[in-house]
């Protein structure tokens, strides 16, 4: 399992741009387009980077979203965007789930449904400012997880149980990382072992 992260104009002026990417990003609005041209820009460094080059070839989405390499079933990619920032995870033989979050106001009422009742009070009464950011931290966990398993928001993020301050856990078949050491800004990552599937 490999990811990384980065900022949207970092990314876009230090790698080059597939050309089908930047075609496909011209008819996005512009402030999609950066984060789409950008997100799988990061991707193909990543492949590169761990020997898994596909070149120019397509980076496509399942109708739920979901992005695949078509061709290496044996792969599993992930793409997050969020404020300027952007994360790309691969997974050899095996789904993957990765998400990046900016930390934003979280209302009692999110830290309810998405924290255990111990960790939504613990949240509830720190700054705002770490307010934020743990919770951040806590929600990209959950996304990251869902995404493992092929579901959005319809895979229902805030089920998944994580505590303030965890690193590293599992949520049934998936296991889950968010390591905070020098991260410059909330990111985790998920992987289910799985089968190689058609392309």
């Amino acid at each position: 399992m490999h990811y990384v992260v980065g900022r949207n104009q970092e990314v876009l002026g230090a790698l080059p741009v597939a050309e089908r990417d930047r075609a496909a990003a011209s008819r996005l609005p512009p402030w999609r387009a950066e984060e789409y041209a950008a997100s799988r820009t990061l991707l193909r460094a990543l492949l590169r980077e761990i020997g898994e080059d596909v070149a120019g070839g397509p980076v496509a989405a399942r109708p739920s979203g979901r992005p695949y390499l078509p061709g290496r079933p044996d792969l599993g990619v992930s793409l997050s965007h969020s404020s300027g920032w952007v994360a790309a995870a691969v997974g050899r033989d095996r789904d993957v789930g990765v998400d990046v979050q900016t930390p934003v106001h979280a209302s009692g009422r999110l830290l309810r449904l998405c924290c255990s009742p111990a960790d939504a009070e613990a949240l509830a009464v720190l700054p705002e400012a770490r307010r934020r950011r743990e919770f951040a931290w806590v929600f990209t966990v959950q996304e990251a997880c869902v995404k493992a398993v092929g579901r959005g928001l319809s895979g229902r993020p805030w089920s998944v149980p994580v505590e303030v301050g965890q690193q590293a856990g599992t949520w049934g078949p998936v296991s889950w990382c968010a390591p905070r050491g020098g991260a410059p800004v909330p990111v985790a990552c998920a992987w289910n072992a799985r089968l190689p599937r058609a392309s």
